[in-house]
């Protein structure tokens, strides 16, 4: 494990005394102020959003990646594409090699101009699987949003990851949650997982719960913090694994070693282990980008995301499969309530 997902595990374990953890918690009181400052400034007006010529939509959370954000930004442009609107999907594009300093077109009508690599795998992956959408790519969303409606005159623009962006105004705020994780040890970045005040939660219009863990949940076992008149839920769980090559789906009870680089890869691994016989599990940093001597080396069947597929799809390998999840949501209730 390496040292960033170390300090991730940590995260997440409310009964750490680890030293490190105690000197991380002095950074993390001048994060918890910094971004205290900020969100004051954008709230009394000091700090102005702007609003763009479309509808928006942000999709984000208060702590570090592995929540559910894509395949959640993925449900949404599909049912707005199902309506006949034009959807573009504005990303970061965290993790490409190219820069992403000033707006990049990553895919237009049913066109994609950049590799996984180049662009980051989030981008890449909404370009591969989601027909008919407009991805572009820009550290700043206002950039960007400018830049897709001058390209493409989209209907509806969802930001991938941008609750704590509040340069651009939008029109739904949407904030997921993990149903278990919550907000780890309530300790900001980096001796926790929050990246901001969980206080931020009321500026949302929406909390939508994710719920990986099969179990029924309901407003009652929330805590109370939360106002149930925003709150949403979503159920996910594996719909099926396929080899990314061929489509042939994986018989269960087969031998696989488990590999990915995604933010808390825990559930996904448990999601192996509920049908498979995992021979060995192999953790990369978030956003890792694969070389082939590394992948080659493993024996056997691998199984991972469909995040990390869409950087692994290059080799040409024919023993990696990915697991493709299956979402519980009520989009009706979640844009419209």
């Amino acid at each position: 494990m390496n040292f960033k997902n170390k300090i991730t595990k940590l995260h997440y374990d409310k009964n750490s005394k680890s030293f490190i953890l105690k000197l991380l918690s002095i950074l993390a009181f001048f994060y918890e102020k910094v971004t205290c400052i900020r969100n004051i400034l954008y709230d009394k007006n000091i700090l102005k959003s702007e609003k763009v010529d479309t509808y928006v939509i942000s999709v984000g959370n208060l702590t570090t990646g592995g929540v559910g954000k894509t395949p959640v930004v993925a449900e949404l442009a599909k049912y707005y594409i199902s309506k006949s609107k034009k959807v573009a999907i504005v990303s970061r594009g965290y993790g490409g090699k190219l820069s992403n300093k000033e707006p990049r077109l990553v895919a237009l009508r049913n066109s994609i101009f950049y590799t996984a690599d180049e662009i980051g795998d989030e981008p890449y992956w909404f370009a591969k699987n989601i027909e008919n959408v407009a991805v572009i790519t820009c550290r700043n969303r206002v950039k960007a949003a400018n830049a897709i409606i001058r390209a493409y005159h989209p209907d509806i623009i969802i930001l991938d990851d941008a609750f704590q962006h509040r340069k651009i105004k939008r029109d739904l705020d949407i904030v997921l949650v993990d149903s278990e994780k919550l907000f780890g040890n309530g300790k900001h970045l980096p001796a926790g997982p929050l990246r901001e005040n969980i206080n931020g939660l009321k500026r949302a219009n929406k909390v939508l719960i994710v719920n990986k863990t099969r179990k029924n949940l309901y407003k009652e076992d929330l805590p109370k913090f939360f106002d149930i008149n925003k709150l949403s839920f979503c159920d996910v769980e594996p719909e099926s694994v396929y080899n990314i090559k061929t489509k042939e789906i994986l018989p269960k009870n087969s031998d696989v070693v488990a590999v990915c680089a995604i933010g808390q890869p825990e559930q996904f691994y448990n999601f192996v282990d509920e049908s498979y016989n995992i021979l060995e599990i192999i953790t990369y940093e978030d956003h890792h980008s694969y070389e082939i001597s590394e992948i080659k080396k493993i024996k056997g069947n691998i199984i991972t995301t469909e995040k990390d597929a869409a950087k692994l799809e290059k080799f040409n390998l024919d023993n990696i499969y990915a697991m493709r999840l299956k979402l519980s949501l009520d989009i009706e209730r979640l844009i419209n309530d």
